[in-house]
This record gives structure tokens, sequence and C-alpha cells, in this order.
């Protein structure tokens, strides 16, 4: 049997591959999920993610 990181593998590769068509909140979960307690990684991992999906850059928040 596969074992669990191999999944979390190819989970990951599969939101990479799509994250465009994701919608925002979903996209936003899925950052910040990934990048709990790795605040070290957080800019390397947006700018991949902007890098192959330009469209996803998104305006600010409003306050």
């Amino acid at each position: 049997m596969t074992d669990e990181p191999t999944f979390a593998s190819l989970l990951g590769e599969a939101a990479i591959a799509v994250w465009g068509d994701m919608p925002r909140d979903i996209q936003e979960a899925l950052f910040e999920t990934a990048m709990r307690n790795r605040s070290e990684l957080r800019h390397d991992l947006a700018v991949l993610l902007h890098e192959r999906h330009p469209r996803t850059q998104h305006p600010a928040k409003p306050d």
C-alpha cells in the first residue's frame, strides 16, 4: 500500500495544477493550512503560485 507522504505529494501537485481554477476562499484556506508553522516558506510558495497562475493575483481584501 502507498504511504501517506506519497498521497500528500500527489494532492499537492494536483492543487498546484488547478490553483488558478479554484475559488479564492479555497486558495486562501489551502495556502494558510500549508503554511501553518512554516512562515519562512510563505513568500516562496506565493511566488511559485503567482508565476504559474498570474490570474490569481487578487486585489487586497477591503478592511
